[in-house]
């Protein structure tokens, strides 16, 4: 038997999945379009794409039947309500049998050499087991989402606070945002945490640590996965491979979001370790 970590006959090199929950359609189809052009650029030519319906999927039928056109097998995962992102992206995990597994937001641009760039990496380091991008805003700001471990102030201050309240704790916040050793050219190993708006694996080591931990229904899996990955192979930022973030945080999402993104600390901390300050 073949190991997971090869790719046989019926395997993909790629495949990728999309949790949506009533995403904006149009940010949704910018997604499916950057990702089918970097999908074209790049010289690999198996992949298949999963959208998770965990509620109010917009019609992006005519994006998705550019994307089969260019040879991407498109399934759409439906039915199960909203289960929540680790759970929805889990549906996904189950089906594949690809050699590398991306975890995409529905609000992330590619840049065209995106996947090219970073499937190169990871065929050149194969002690990579998840790889993270350079990640700007809509404005082309960089934006700092590899993490050290949080204190609860550290996330307090940088999710809820005020801006004059963070002004007082930039030094703070910088050294938690890994600012002293995130830049746009260097790639840094093994930060201690990844964003989850997209995370590049070798689906052989997403598969050893079991994919993301149900029991948190939004905020902290990445943090969770992140953190476990350590325990199965290295983490790398890798720079060059850019893409565009137009996402929000919890505080600016309403009550609704604070109180999940309470309950998932909650559960880190209780797993992980508490640090307050």
């Amino acid at each position: 038997m073949s190991s997971p970590d090869v790719q046989g006959a019926d395997h993909d090199v790629l495949s990728v999945s999309i949790v949506v929950y009533r995403s904006d359609p149009a940010q949704l189809s910018r997604t499916l379009s950057s990702l089918r052009d970097a999908l074209s650029a790049q010289r690999r030519p198996s992949c298949s794409l999963y959208l998770i319906d965990n509620g109010g999927l917009p019609d992006v039928r005519e994006t998705l039947d550019s994307l089969k056109n260019n040879g991407v097998k498109c399934t759409i995962l439906s039915g199960q309500g909203n289960i929540g992102y680790g759970r929805g992206h889990n549906l996904a995990i189950e089906h594949i049998s690809s050699r590398y597994h991306l975890v995409l937001n529905p609000d992330i641009d590619l840049a065209q050499d995106a996947l090219d760039v970073a499937l190169d990496t990871l065929e050149t380091y194969p002690e990579i087991g998840l790889l993270t991008p350079r990640v700007d805003d809509y404005s082309g700001h960089m934006q700092y989402l590899c993490r050290r471990y949080p204190t609860v102030v550290d996330l307090l201050v940088r999710g809820f606070a005020p801006s004059r309240i963070r002004r007082i704790f930039a030094e703070r916040l910088a050294r938690y945002e890994m600012r002293d050793r995130i830049d746009e050219h260097e790639m840094l190993w093994d930060p201690p945490i990844a964003s989850g708006c997209f995370m590049l694996f070798r689906t052989s080591k997403l598969r050893r640590i079991k994919g993301f931990d149900p029991r948190y229904f939004l905020y902290f899996e990445d943090y969770d996965l992140s953190l476990r990955m350590h325990d199965v192979a290295r983490i790398a930022y890798v720079p060059t491979v850019r893409v565009r973030h137009y996402g929000g945080g919890a505080a600016r999402k309403g009550f609704a979001h604070i109180r999940m993104f309470a309950a998932s600390a909650f559960r880190f901390y209780n797993r992980f370790g508490w640090r307050w300050s």
